[in-house]
């Protein structure tokens, strides 16, 4: 096997178990796709492009849909957050670090600890600003 975590793979989503989804890579190896990794609705044959997230000592492969590491994800979460508090009327979204994790991921497709992430490398940017009831989006004059 030559795969490595980390590896960019085509998966196949086979069915659903109670931990996941059985998910067939690059047509050849067997891995699974964990329920807590899973932020779109999967069906069987779907097909898609996943991350190896970790191979296990017993040979088992786990995957993700994204890639993993907060360098490779935290631009492209940074970015689906501001593209909605750009796209709002009122400059501003009614999710927050206090929403519930069901919450940021229907509006985000994305974990409640990836979204908070996100909001931090915002702010500390400085382009948005985080209210007790909302995200506000900093408006540059």
């Amino acid at each position: 096997m030559n795969l490595k975590v980390g590896d960019k793979v085509h998966l196949i989503i086979e069915k659903e178990t109670p931990l996941g989804f059985t998910v067939l890579i690059e047509n050849e190896f067997e891995g699974l796709l964990y329920h807590d990794d899973v932020y779109i609705e999967l069906e069987e044959n779907m097909e898609g492009i996943g991350f190896i997230k970790n191979i296990r000592e017993d040979g088992k492969i786990d995957v993700s849909l994204r890639p993993q590491g907060y360098l490779n994800v935290i631009e492209t979460d940074s970015q689906t957050i501001l593209d909605a508090l750009r796209e709002s009327p009122q400059g501003y979204i009614l999710v927050t670090d206090k929403s519930s994790p069901d919450s940021v991921r229907f509006h985000f497709n994305m974990s409640k600890k990836s979204f908070k992430k996100a909001v931090g490398n915002l702010y500390k940017q400085k382009m948005v600003l985080i209210k007790e009831d909302r995200i506000e989006l900093v408006v540059k004059k």
